[in-house]
């Protein structure tokens, strides 16, 4: 019998590298040597696109296939057939890419692709989903800013989303498959734009993995109520982690990422039952805010400093964070089509959720909120429970972004730059066991420098998560859209000489007008957009910086490398 949805498709987040260790090409080349252009991705989009619709017509015999059948894995029942033949040709074609050639390649990049929407739905909410740290962001901006900002974070979430799903249908084929945030930027921008994509997404992984030891760190302090020193508990994460990254192959791992969901959602009901029937944390709230015990309060709006405000926003932002993998995502599905679906479901699902559960615990606990909401339980015993569910589920976590961002590194710098043994040699597994070592210790050095969780996490919120969700998204569709209606005045497109159709080149000001004019509002729109969201993104990571300086001097923090717990 076939395991369900959220069970079966590979896991996107496992980089397509990680299935093979020595894909396919990188750079894609014509015949005569140059990279295509965007009327060549364009061409065989649109013949992918149109042999998936066919496909889709074809099997108009089988049983309607259900939303909620589709998202608990219901109709999978009607196709288990299908699933082990797409199974086993899977697996015989992943296995044939090690030796690739390009026709080779493309044929298993499409048997490769097997996922429904409903279970990139659950891959979706299993990587985005971490509301611990919504109640916080209610108890800095208040109710009404608070609600406010989740509809509108979540809408724009959206809008960006759907962009992405556009902007994959047009340029993603089997010929030339996309597979990360970075290429669909070189196929608008160049290398400079896939480049910058790279730099953040790295950023953001080690620092996501840094945040994990550091909320490890300070759970199992709670753990051991505090008699166990704050860095040797962050340096357990650490060898933990280590250990678990010398795997370099997780594509086995995908069920136990989509576990990590139901496991967030007992932490998220215990936390609630918790805070309804116990007191707030008054010893943590007072060793992280300096503010003594006294009655719950709750307000509307919330008159304090604005970088205060914001670095409680850029929580809401971290929510709706997983913009930066959605290509992983539509790469691995066999229907990109569908993938609006997941999205919607998702985006819907984590604005309802989350914003039920911050504004739940802010009601019962006020002003004394930490930043991980289970963590300002004051009995100990339900403490330590959601304490050690969230610990298993975090690690789940960290083992995921940490193979994920070494791959990341290992590809685009030690293989591209300096020329480093693929990982299928002997010499290539030596050297990425060697960057685990170096990855986990750089991660424990950033957590334990600034064991400041609200900032630090509102700090890469601003500075990657806000590109990857909001920014980028309007200044990509803006390029891609101009640059197609430059194209209608020139010759068709003749796939035997790809580079003889346009009129005139990027260097006439009249293809820059033609190519702005004929959506003017859409991509004005866009312009502004991508322009306040960049503003938005720099005045949130001046607002980080200026809150862990102030932090350190004010002495409200934990202390660098120290021993003492930022809850003690």
């Amino acid at each position: 019998m076939a395991q369900p949805a959220a069970f079966q498709a590979h896991d996107p987040r496992v980089h397509l590298q990680e299935k093979n260790d020595d894909v396919a090409p990188e750079h894609f080349v014509l015949a005569d040597g140059l990279a295509p252009n965007i009327e060549t991705y364009l061409h065989y989009a649109r013949e992918q696109r149109d042999k998936e619709i066919a496909e889709v017509r074809r099997e108009g015999h089988r049983p309607p296939t259900g939303w909620l059948s589709e998202l608990f894995g219901l109709n999978r029942l009607a196709r288990d057939q299908d699933s082990f033949v797409s199974e086993k040709k899977a697996e015989s074609d992943e296995a044939a890419v090690l030796a690739v050639t390009p026709a080779e390649y493309r044929a298993a990049s499409g048997s490769l692709r097997t996922a429904s929407w409903g279970a990139v739905f659950y891959l979706i909410t299993t990587d985005i989903l971490g509301p611990y740290t919504t109640p916080f962001a209610f108890a800095q901006v208040g109710y009404g800013p608070g609600v406010a900002c989740f509809v509108v974070f979540g809408v724009m979430a959206a809008y960006s989303g759907l962009l992405l799903w556009h902007l994959f249908l047009k340029l993603d084929s089997e010929r030339f498959p996309l597979r990360s945030f970075g290429d669909l930027g070189y196929r608008i921008y160049g290398s400079w734009f896939r480049i910058l994509c790279n730099v953040l997404q790295s950023l953001q992984l080690i620092v996501n993995v840094a945040l994990i030891i550091l909320g490890n760190g300070q759970g199992l302090s709670q753990m051991a109520q505090f008699n166990l020193c704050f860095s040797v508990c962050n340096i357990v994460w650490m060898l933990a982690g280590m250990i678990l990254g010398q795997i370099r192959t997780l594509q086995k791992f995908g069920w136990v990422a989509n576990f990590s969901i139901w496991l967030n959602i007992i932490t998220l009901v215990i936390t609630m039952g918790a805070v309804a029937h116990t007191p707030p944390n008054y010893a943590a709230a007072q060793s992280a805010y300096n503010i003594t015990a006294g009655p719950v309060e709750t307000v509307a709006i919330n008159p304090q400093p604005f970088e205060l405000q914001l670095n409680g926003i850029m929580q809401i932002v971290f929510s709706y964070g997983g913009a930066m993998i959605f290509v992983e995502f539509m790469a691995e599905m066999r229907r990109p089509m569908d993938f609006w679906k997941a999205m919607a479901c998702a985006q819907v699902f984590i604005t309802v959720v989350y914003m039920f559960f911050g504004l739940f615990v802010y009601s019962y606990q006020g002003q004394f909120v930490l930043i991980l909401a289970n963590q300002g339980i004051s009995l100990y015993s339900l403490q330590t429970a959601t304490n050690a569910i969230s610990l298993v589920a975090a690690l789940i976590a960290a083992a995921l972004y940490g193979n994920i961002g070494i791959k990341v590194i290992y590809q685009n710098i030690l293989v591209e730059l300096f020329r480093a043994p693929p990982l299928t040699v002997k010499a290539g597994k030596y050297l990425f066991a060697v960057l685990v070592i170096v990855y986990w210790s750089l991660a424990y050095v950033i957590g334990s420098a600034i064991p400041q969780f609200s900032n630090l996490s509102a700090l890469v919120a601003a500075v990657c998560i806000f590109q990857f969700t909001y920014t980028f998204p309007p200044f990509m569709i803006l390029g891609y859209v101009m640059q197609v209606d430059a194209m209608s005045h020139d010759s068709p497109y003749d796939v035997n000489n790809p580079r003889a159709s346009r009129i005139d080149s990027w260097w006439s000001i009249y293809r820059w007008v033609r190519g702005y004019k004929r959506h003017f509002l859409f991509n004005t729109w866009n312009v502004v957009l991508s322009l306040a969201c960049l503003a938005t993104a720099t005045l949130a990571a001046y607002s980080s910086v200026t809150s862990i300086i102030t932090d350190f001097q004010t002495g409200t923090s934990g202390t660098t490398f120290g021993c003492i717990s930022p809850l003690q």
